[in-house]
């Protein structure tokens, strides 16, 4: 939304943050659902990131680039982190962090097999609240372990529902809520309620730990002296921290409820655990409290002070009652060192709040968040796309995470840990300027707990409409020279910087700063500007790269669709063939279509030298169109398919068309760019030299039109696309019928014409095949834990309703379809765009049998009243039947829902953005 006067106390709060007068956001729930498991924790020889750092490790070894913890709170650089460790009195060890399957346990991959829902948020963490199912009988590790490990590709995933350990609502709900006083001064509810028929025992242990640095030398970020937590009353602790300050970290005091006393130990692996040849001394270490917990070991815990603390609360708790805890997190300030030498301060006492002012500070931040939300979901929504959006909301902002990574470091090592094995260096040594410390909008905070470059771009649009200023940060942020290659190559994620993926970075750069546009018809050009100087080298970067033939035909990329494709279409071909791909070449058309009009837009209201940079996009943008439907007599397209295709060309003149509907051949319509006519009116070196290309190679000026429809901002502006009328009509035929690409639920990445009909070719000696397959993967190809060939996709789902709007402000409402093919009613691409929206959006709504599409038919989520309001937003979705598959939290770039969802009820949204 524009950039207004404040309307909100969350705007309000938001202000002051972007001032600087206070830093809102300088607290959150930024710490990681799972640090194991990563690259950046994995120093093994052979990069087998599951193995190297299980989840039974991170008990007891620090970790080294963050921490993690359950639905915790931390900041901004993670140096103090709170979070909520629970014991049940039967598990075998104390439930500190979420469990999953490495991507090597699992039937498909990894996949987190708990029961947790991010149900609010605010964009300054104000107010925040999330909610863990904690069954009260032992956890099943192994029998999930087991029986994963034994179904096949061909098999669903055995999920923790599937157990039966919820039967008969044995479980706890555990509510977990964080409001701000002040920027520095936050309190904490934790409420549990015994759902179950019995009475059940429950520990509660809230938890604060300093992220260890000291292990590895690194006290840039503690600062000289070794960060400390101290016991400083009956049940008060302080954490000290050079830079960061001091805080405290209390119980509030009211209802009789204290814990039973607190435990210290160190943030430091237990060796002996860690080493079985280990002979050195004893040392506290951070697995102590389960040892104390769990299993008694009365000598496990320090007393006094360490780099862990932990208060410990023991209930039993009878059926349905419940237990609530409060506690605050402040900042104490000093009023100077009392004794230099020793580094000690006096501090100033806060003033003290008790129960009655934390509940009425909830209450209010709750009430605030309601009021901030009203403001940016349309009133006219119906109560669940209301809960819908809500919970899609939160989740984009649980899930913004620290990130640590320095490449340098990670692959020379710490000066006191062994030096890594040589074989690391090969995965990130082209990016050895690699330096992230931020917080970063992760696709899933426990599946994919790194950035993704692509995804990020869909992230932001969502986020733009409640964060305008974290969306235009973070994409800036990637754009920064400690991010991107010295050549202009954007990093794609952790497991291969060096992978391309689709250049969506400026597409979702125009998208944010057009939401921001004002009355006056200017966004912020600022941003604008920045990205848009960047985003010239990774453009400058995709071309040198990836068009070494020079005639506009990409390929040789991974490109982010996993095995949509015949092959991994990112490994290297044999010599004397080479593969042109349909959406690579889409993409690039994307691309110049985006920087052509950042550039006009930028030329109209910035400085007219960007006339020239905008005349070499539109020459660049034609000869892309050109290339891909005429290069070698019909480019890409296939006139007997009316579709886009792959092709594999060999260097002896043969050329195979690799003739599968996918997603791929749907790319083209993406690249739609309107020249709007009151922009370019003043541009006068941009249209001497439009005008002169064009009649010097009048071949090429078919490819721009003029609209002549009824909206006056469009009628009479000139547009490009690189699929012309009749191509655009045919590829959308097979698009909009239900036999192929339309399902009930959105546009599927593969058409179901390919179940009876899988598409086969001999190349390379090998038969390859593909096959309409709806729900997982039918293989281990890309680590089996995502499918491209049948489930429905948020992002690209996006990007044709983005681009079916603006093809319906050229075509106007006279231009018709049939829709759905085959059944006889014509439809505008405008209501054929609102439609495939509502589609998507059912996926979270209830039918008239209470079963959400994306829950399956799991009956707890339709008829119980501890279930059925939560919302999961699941990676993809089955082509057929709409079930959530894969990552179970992808917000990400499924919070797209809440996007859409404010479109189908904003003629702004849906009509004109586009523009």
């Amino acid at each position: 939304m524009p950039d207004t006067a404040p309307k909100t106390a969350e705007d309000q709060r938001l202000a002051e943050n972007k001032d600087r007068t206070k830093n809102w956001q300088r607290w959150g729930t930024y710490l990681p659902e799972r640090q194991w498991g990563t690259v950046r924790e994995d120093y093994s020889f052979n990069g087998d990131v599951w193995n190297s750092f299980p989840y039974e490790m991170a008990q007891f070894r620090a970790f080294r680039w963050g921490e993690d913890g359950l639905l915790g709170w931390t900041d901004r650089q993670c140096r103090l982190c709170f979070s909520t460790v629970l014991w049940n009195g039967q598990d075998r060890t104390l439930k500190e962090r979420l469990f999953g399957l490495g991507n090597n346990e699992g039937n498909h991959g990894e996949d987190v097999k708990e029961q947790f829902y991010y149900l609010d948020a605010v964009p300054t963490h104000s107010y925040c609240k999330a909610l863990y199912k904690y069954p009260q009988t032992a956890f099943p590790y192994d029998q999930l372990r087991e029986e994963n490990k034994r179904r096949g590709y061909d098999m669903p995933e055995y999920e923790l529902l599937d157990t039966g350990i919820f039967d008969d609502n044995r479980y706890f709900d555990i509510f977990i809520e964080y409001a701000k006083s002040d920027a520095e001064d936050t309190l904490i509810r934790i409420t549990a309620h015994n759902r179950g028929p019995e009475a059940a025992p429950l520990t509660i242990m809230p938890q604060l730990t300093l992220r260890n640095n000291w292990s590895w030398k690194n006290l840039e970020a503690t600062g000289k002296t070794k960060p400390v937590i101290s016991q400083t009353g009956s049940f008060q602790v302080r954490a000290e921290h050079k830079i960061l300050g001091a805080y405290r970290l209390e119980p509030l005091d009211g209802n009789g409820i204290l814990p039973e006393r607190i435990l210290f130990t160190e943030n430091d692996s237990n060796m002996h655990r860690l080493d079985p040849n280990y002979r050195g001394p004893d040392h506290f270490s951070k697995d102590a409290f389960d040892r104390y917990v769990v299993h008694a070991d009365q000598n496990a815990v320090k007393e006094g002070s360490g780099t862990k603390c932990a208060l410990l609360y023991r209930f039993d708790l009878q059926p349905s009652a419940s237990q609530t805890l409060y506690l605050r997190l402040v900042r104490l300030d000093s009023d100077g060192p009392t004794n230099k030498k020793t580094e000690t301060f006096a501090y100033i006492e806060p003033a003290g709040i008790d129960i009655a002012q934390a509940e009425s500070l909830f209450a209010t931040r709750k009430s605030e968040a309601d009021f901030f939300y009203a403001q940016r979901i349309p009133q006219e929504v119906t109560a669940e796309e209301r809960n819908v959006s809500r919970q899609a909301f939160a989740g984009l902002l649980w899930c913004k995470q620290f990130y640590y990574f320095i490449a340098e470091r990670w692959m020379s090592g710490d000066p006191t840990q062994i030096a890594p094995p040589p074989e690391r260096m090969k995965k990130s040594e082209a990016w050895r300027h690699l330096f992230c410390r931020d917080i970063l909008s992760m696709p899933d905070k426990w599946e994919y707990p790194w950035f993704a470059a692509w995804d990020t771009a869909f992230h932001m649009i969502p986020m733009a409409r409640i964060d305008p200023e974290f969306a235009k940060n973070q994409l800036l942020l990637l754009l920064r020279e400690w991010y991107m290659h010295p050549n202009g190559q954007m990093p794609a994620y952790e497991f291969a910087f060096g992978d391309v993926n689709p250049p969506v970075h400026g597409w979702a750069v125009l998208h944010v700063y057009r939401l921001g546009v004002g009355e006056n018809g200017v966004g912020d050009l600022d941003f604008l500007e920045r990205a848009f100087q960047k985003l010239m080298l990774n453009f400058t970067w995709w071309v040198n790269r990836n068009d070494e033939k020079g005639r506009n035909l990409f390929g040789g990329g991974f490109l982010g669709l996993d095995n949509i494709g015949v092959f991994d279409r990112s490994v290297t071909l044999p010599d004397g063939v080479n593969l042109h791909q349909a959406d690579g070449t889409a993409w690039m058309g994307l691309y110049c279509a985006v920087m052509l009009q950042i550039a006009l837009e930028l030329a109209h209201h910035r400085s007219k030298a960007y006339e020239d940079i905008a005349s070499k996009f539109f020459e660049h943008y034609i000869a892309v169109i050109d290339a891909i439907n005429s290069v070698g007599g019909s480019g890409l397209w296939d006139e007997e398919e009316g579709f886009y295709f792959d092709k594999l060309d060999h260097d002896d003149g043969r050329s195979i068309s690799l003739k599968v509907r996918s997603m791929v051949g749907i790319a083209p319509l993406f690249a739609v760019c309107i020249m709007k006519r009151d922009t370019i009116a003043g541009l006068k070196d941009f249209e001497k030299r439009k005008k002169w290309f064009l009649t010097n190679k009048e071949e090429l000026s078919e490819y721009v039109s003029t609209a002549k429809c009824g909206n006056e901002k469009v009628n009479g502006s000139e547009w490009i696309a690189i699929a012309p009328r009749d191509r655009f009509q045919r590829v959308l035929q097979r698009v909009l019928d239900e036999s192929e690409f339309l399902s009930p639920h959105g546009i599927r990445a593969l058409s179901r014409h390919h179940h009876d009909n899988p598409f086969e070719v001999e190349f390379a000696g090998q038969r390859l095949k593909v096959r309409y397959t709806p729900a997982e993967g039918d293989s281990g190809m890309f680590g089996g834990n995502s499918n491209w060939r049948g489930p429905v996709w948020f992002p690209m789902n996006m990007l044709l309703i983005n681009a079916l709007q603006r093809y319906s402000l050229v075509y106007g409402d006279d231009f018709k379809l049939e829709y759905p093919t085959g059944s006889g009613q014509q439809r505008t691409l405008i209501e054929i765009a609102e439609d495939i929206a509502r589609r998507l959006v059912n996926l979270f709504l209830p039918g008239e049998d209470g079963h959400r599409p994306s829950h399956g038919r799991e009956e707890r989520y339709a008829t119980d009243p501890y279930w059925k309001d939560l919302v999961i937003f699941s990676e993809y979705f089955d082509g057929d039947t709409g079930r959530g598959l894969g990552a179970s939290h992808q917000t990400g770039w499924t919070a797209l829902a809440a996007t859409l969802i404010q479109a189908l009820y904003t003629s702004r949204e849906m009509r004109n953005n586009a523009q």
